[in-house]
């Protein structure tokens, strides 16, 4: 009889991380969903963002010059471009990888 219920506790427990936001991200990382499955962190230091996109691999971007407004922040290198406080919050980034081409529409949470 315990077997009937082992199966439905897990799925909950899997559920209510899925609620809280998952595994803890480290002081400063902020996780963002995006189109195209693609799903990363990021830290910001200085004028630098480290993006972890999992099998994407790793990122390096430096702060360029730009965005339209104060919340806005434009990090690249020769591989990647990511714009950050995008939205109506400030809460979605965009993501530009040239040589795919493939543009991809994120949202931090």
């Amino acid at each position: 009889m315990t077997r009937a219920w082992t199966g439905p506790l897990l799925l909950a427990a899997a559920l209510a991380g899925c609620t809280t936001g998952g595994p803890r991200l480290a002081d400063g990382q902020q996780r963002y969903r995006c189109e195209h499955g693609i799903e990363f962190t990021v830290r910001f230091v200085d004028d630098t963002a480290m993006l972890d996109a999992g099998s994407r691999g790793y990122d390096l971007l430096y702060r360029d010059a730009g965005g339209l407004t104060p919340q806005q922040s434009v990090f690249s290198n020769p591989r990647l471009r990511a714009e950050f406080g995008l939205g109506s919050g400030n809460n979605e980034a965009r993501l530009r990888y040239p040589a795919q081409p493939l543009v991809a529409r994120c949202v931090r949470g």
